[in-house]
């Protein structure tokens, strides 16, 4: 007895000699972490002075901007506040800000001036086009049908939705300042006042410019995700999403080389697919330069066709298809890769053949019989149904095979586009067919009857005028 009372007594003492053994051990700790940080701060003695000058204002007026910027490469690299934001007097937006002519925007054009490959890569992407949705029918939905232009011009919806991804015409008003209906503004394909398109931080987020956020799937998630392009949900609910998740701690996402099958192996994010290097291929910025298929059309075609119709020269189709299967090998065999591909091409030329072909075929029939409007969109209920068939249930189909996501081609996908066209849009049309011949346009509801006709006596659809079709069933284990 005596003997375990002493054995607990000196196991007190022991205990609360290593707790304060353990708290020195702390506070010196965090003592040197002060000091190691101090350290990493380099002084700036190969700054520049207008930089230097800056710093020291935005040191105490922007604290947040300058620990940002000391924690990245550009600091170790010496680049400062001026060798970005400097301008030219005969620059559009140029203001002078203390002694010095600054621009607020840092274009492409301005970071091409180091890292020009960079820049060259992205001008030619479709993100630097991705400000071109103006005029198309999204832009006409958020300026009109959602919006109006109460905002110096502008629909407040396009400025705060829209343009916050696709990205705003900047414009500099009379006296020098950015219209707040155009600023600020981080899309992917703003128009600069220089007059080059994109924005870097759109991804990079300033002004930190970590390598490990933009290699994150959440840095695509900003603008990809949602009900007509939710790639982000696909990618979680993926096998490739649950890889990450589970093993972010391997993908050694601050490796300043980071090529897939050498520096990690755990799984892949958006950014080893559409552009970082591999064993075979360098990093590009052209983010659709593996792509083989355009997922966001009504109609899908090969990515190359659209222009190769213009007669311009592009990357082929299956050589783009040949780099992303390059980015799949790093993983997978040759067999897994190409059996993936079969299926894609089928769920995707199911969706052409099925509804999409059909489904154009029969809006351009009422538009040129006269059945709807020709010229004004969205006045017209079937039009909302086709839009939605194709914009975000056959998008989302598509999207989900490209990216191996079930329950996105299925219940979210095919099965939504499926409902809308035989639920919605064939008895809208019959309804504007029988209003056509009662309104004495008997010649143009014929006319469209007959394409209908043809459409739902096609082997596809004969299910739908009540003819059996027998279902292939998976044999259940005996």
């Amino acid at each position: 007895m005596k003997q375990s009372l002493f054995s607990v007594r000196e196991f007190g003492k022991t205990f609360i000699a290593l707790l304060v053994v353990i708290s020195f051990a702390i506070l010196s700790s965090s003592g040197a972490f002060a000091a190691d940080r101090a350290k990493l701060l380099k002084p700036f003695k190969n700054l520049s002075k207008e930089s230097a000058n800056c710093a020291s204002c935005h040191k105490k007026e922007n604290p947040s901007v300058y620990q940002q910027w000391g924690n990245s490469k550009h600091y170790g690299a010496n680049v400062g506040c001026y060798e970005c934001h400097k301008a030219d007097v005969n620059d559009p937006d140029v203001i002078r800000h203390k002694d010095f002519l600054i621009s607020v925007i840092v274009s492409p054009k301005d970071c091409g001036e180091c890292h020009n490959e960079e820049a060259r890569q992205f001008a030619k992407s479709h993100h630097a086009k991705a400000g071109d949705i103006l005029g198309s029918l999204d832009n006409v939905l958020a300026e009109v049908v959602e919006g109006a232009p109460t905002l110096n011009g502008h629909s407040p919806v396009n400025v705060s939705g829209c343009s916050q991804c696709h990205g705003s015409k900047v414009e500099v008003l009379p006296n020098g300042d950015l219209n707040p209906a155009t600023w600020p503004n981080t899309g992917i394909g703003r128009i600069n006042p220089d007059g080059s398109k994109g924005a870097c931080n759109a991804c990079h987020q300033r002004h930190q410019f970590s390598i490990e956020q933009v290699r994150r799937p959440e840095a695509c998630g900003y603008c990809h995700l949602g009900p007509d392009h939710p790639q982000k949900e696909i990618y979680e609910e993926s096998k490739h999403g649950v890889s990450f998740y589970s093993n972010v701690d391997k993908m050694a996402l601050d490796s300043p080389k980071w090529v897939a099958g050498e520096d990690y192996e755990a799984a892949p994010t958006c950014a080893t697919c559409h552009m970082s290097a591999t064993t075979e291929m360098p990093i590009t910025h052209d983010l659709g330069d593996r792509i083989s298929w355009n997922l966001r059309a009504p109609i899908s075609q090969k990515i190359d066709a659209k222009a190769l119709a213009k007669g311009e020269k592009v990357k082929p189709w299956l050589l783009r298809r040949k780099d992303m299967k390059s980015v799949c090998r790093s993983c997978h065999s040759g067999t897994l890769t190409n059996n993936f591909y079969e299926q894609f091409d089928g769920v995707v030329n199911l969706y052409n053949d099925k509804f999409a072909k059909p489904g154009a075929k029969i809006m351009k029939a009422l538009k040129e019989n006269k059945l709807i409007s020709k010229d004004v969109s969205f006045d017209d209920e079937v039009e909302w149904t086709w839009f939605e068939l194709w914009h975000h249930q056959g998008r989302r189909a598509r999207h989900g095979a490209a990216m191996q996501a079930p329950d996105f081609v299925q219940w979210e996908g095919m099965y939504e586009v499926a409902k809308t066209f035989y639920v919605e849009l064939v008895p809208q049309v019959r309804e504007l067919i029988a209003e056509a011949t009662k309104e004495g346009n008997k010649a143009g509801a014929d006319a469209v009857q007959k394409v209908l006709d043809e459409i739902l006596a096609s082997k596809e659809h004969k299910w739908f005028n009540g003819h059996a079709v027998k279902a292939k069933h998976i044999a259940a284990p005996k």
